[in-house]
């Protein structure tokens, strides 16, 4: 159907926000914890939170979330140009199954934390990050479609076992008074200052790439 490449794919999004949106009101009323108190500085830019920081264990967390949020960033921006480039057929059928994957995972979270504890979960998931991309990067040269495969299904431990255990990590190591704190602090390093680094680097690589299959003409001698 090529629905990748038609406006179908803006519909559905949209649907499905809207619907989303309507589901929302049938949720019990939340109110904020910090509702009725007074307005802070301090607290708007999280500062409470940054105390975490002074735990050996929590900092070696928050830099490894940062460095694996860059090159997540070019796997979102360039996995499926790299799968089409392989010769895929429905290329965003094929990654597709990436979200399969994370659905399946994320299922079976509660067992996987019975047996593996959160330590280890995390240990999982940054495994499954490196094979993930080295799988790519033997797969890639001889078009190796199992490799390619076993790298997209490899995204619910990926997600699972990282990002949605690390927030889980984050909220159980936090104190009650700054856990909305340390959480947004969380979200800022990865999908902010994580991701803004791994878009320049990818761009950079990409342009490189393109640069060097399709030099630039040289300047025409003709008057």
């Amino acid at each position: 159907m090529k629905a990748d490449c038609a406006a179908q794919q803006f519909y559905v999004a949209g649907g499905a926000a809207v619907l989303m949106g309507l589901y929302s009101f049938s949720l019990p009323h939340t109110p904020p914890p910090a509702k009725g108190k007074a307005f802070s500085v301090r607290d708007v830019l999280g500062l409470d939170s940054l105390a975490m920081l002074k735990d050996k264990n929590y900092l070696v967390f928050i830099l490894a979330c940062l460095l694996i949020c860059i090159p997540l960033a070019v796997y979102y921006s360039y996995a499926q140009v790299f799968v089409n480039a392989a010769g895929a057929v429905a290329p965003a059928g094929r990654m597709s199954f990436g979200q399969v994957s994370e659905i399946f995972f994320m299922l079976i979270m509660p067992l996987c934390f019975a047996r593996l504890g959160i330590k280890w979960m995390l240990g999982v998931g940054m495994l499954a990050w490196v094979l993930r991309y080295g799988l790519f990067a033997l797969g890639a040269p001889s078009m190796i479609w199992w490799m390619i495969m076993v790298g997209i299904l490899l995204h619910g431990v990926c997600y699972d076992f990282f990002f949605v255990t690390g927030f889980i990590y984050c909220d159980k190591r936090a104190d009650v008074k700054v856990r909305s704190q340390a959480q947004g602090f969380l979200v800022l390093i990865t999908q902010g200052v994580g991701m803004l680094i791994g878009q320049q680097v990818g761009q950079k690589l990409a342009n490189g790439i393109v640069t060097a299959a399709y030099p630039p003409c040289p300047p025409s001698s003709r008057r």
